[in-house]
């Protein structure tokens, strides 16, 4: 008996230390779950390893970052002479339709969209269909007129055709000052020079038509939560203009607005797409972008004719999706693609 209760007494000190040890190991653990359940991060020990380089910024970019055009400070508008005009002309890229949308207050001229809808971050994103150009390059000669535009017509081509409303009056106060905030952007731009990450993202070609069917699915997934699933986009409380824009109805741009060529929209939608997207880091690979251009382009919107667009017709883009064409390709081909056999015919 006494050998007993002194074997019992020598293993209690273990006892105990077992004891202890499993405490604080379930501590421990109940520790990191309940951190973890209230979303705090417990710390990690960090361990090198390869990425793919195919993950990395800077093979995923869509563009070099390095010597991208950046927008002049905004705070540097007071010192200009006109900064009044430069503010008025930002507002109204911003907040086109509570100027001059269907309940605007200064005119009832445009079908609810915002500029900034298509150019976006007021005409300063990179790839973004910005407007640093626009100084620089105009007056210049255009296919679709045929002639030489200056920017107050080229405005008005956006006036008519994604805003599908009529054109502002060259000398009025909203013309001038729009001119006046695209030539401020463009003021560090040399004369006749396009700087980089102007305009839209050119996107490869597919060797395959875009398809529509496969472009709803990707709406779906990645655009409903923005554009709705009836395509109608979501209108500001006060109902002034839209958040996120429609893509189709009778609230978007036309049938002879840029974006429905499918090859710009599909730019666009790349690098900028879903909301968040930049050029640095696209989420979208070329089909689904291509895919999804197609689907919202095979949609129902406004119907305008323009019967002096193209008057020499070989000058049309590839994919201008109405005839005539200068080639023996089809409406069809012209507006989906594929397009090599097209590009490679006009010889561009």
């Amino acid at each position: 008996m006494n050998k007993t209760a002194t074997s019992i007494s020598q293993l209690f000190p273990l006892i105990l230390v077992l004891l202890v040890t499993i405490s604080l190991l379930v501590g421990l653990i109940g520790g990191i779950l309940f951190l973890d359940h209230v979303g705090i991060e417990t710390p990690t020990v960090k361990v090198a390893q390869v990425i793919p380089a195919q993950t990395t910024p800077e093979s995923t970019a869509l563009m070099d970052p390095v010597g991208m055009w950046i927008a002049p400070d905004w705070a540097s508008v007071e010192a200009e002479p006109n900064a009044e005009d430069i503010k008025y002309g930002r507002e109204l890229i911003v907040n086109t339709s509570e100027y001059l949308g269907p309940q605007g207050k200064v005119m009832r001229i445009s079908n609810g969209l915002n500029c900034q809808n298509c150019h976006l971050q007021a005409g300063t994103a990179p790839l973004g269909n910005n407007y640093s150009a626009a100084k620089s390059t105009y007056p210049k000669v255009r296919g679709r007129s045929g002639k030489s535009e200056d920017i107050q017509m080229r405005i008005n081509g956006c006036f008519q055709r994604s805003l599908n409303g009529e054109a502002l009056a060259n000398d009025g106060k909203e013309m001038k000052a729009i001119v006046a905030y695209m030539e401020w952007l463009g003021k560090d731009v040399p004369k006749g020079e396009v700087p980089k990450g102007a305009g839209i993202y050119e996107l490869p070609l597919l060797d395959r038509a875009a398809d529509p069917i496969k472009g709803k699915s990707i709406y779906e997934k990645q655009c409903v939560s923005c554009h709705l699933a009836d395509g109608q986009g979501v209108m500001k409380g006060n109902g002034t203009g839209y958040i996120y824009p429609p893509l189709w109805g009778e609230h978007s741009y036309n049938q002879r607005a840029g974006l429905f060529r499918i090859s710009r929209f599909a730019g666009c939608v790349k690098a900028n797409m879903p909301f968040g997207v930049t050029y640095e880091n696209p989420m979208l690979t070329d089909e689904e972008a291509w895919d999804v251009a197609a689907y919202v382009n095979s949609l129902d919107r406004p119907a305008r004719d323009f019967p002096h667009d193209w008057p020499d017709i070989s000058k049309k883009p590839m994919d201008h999706p109405f005839g005539p064409y200068s080639d023996g390709f089809s409406e069809e081909q012209h507006k989906f693609g594929p397009f090599q056999a097209i590009k490679a015919a006009s010889g561009k």
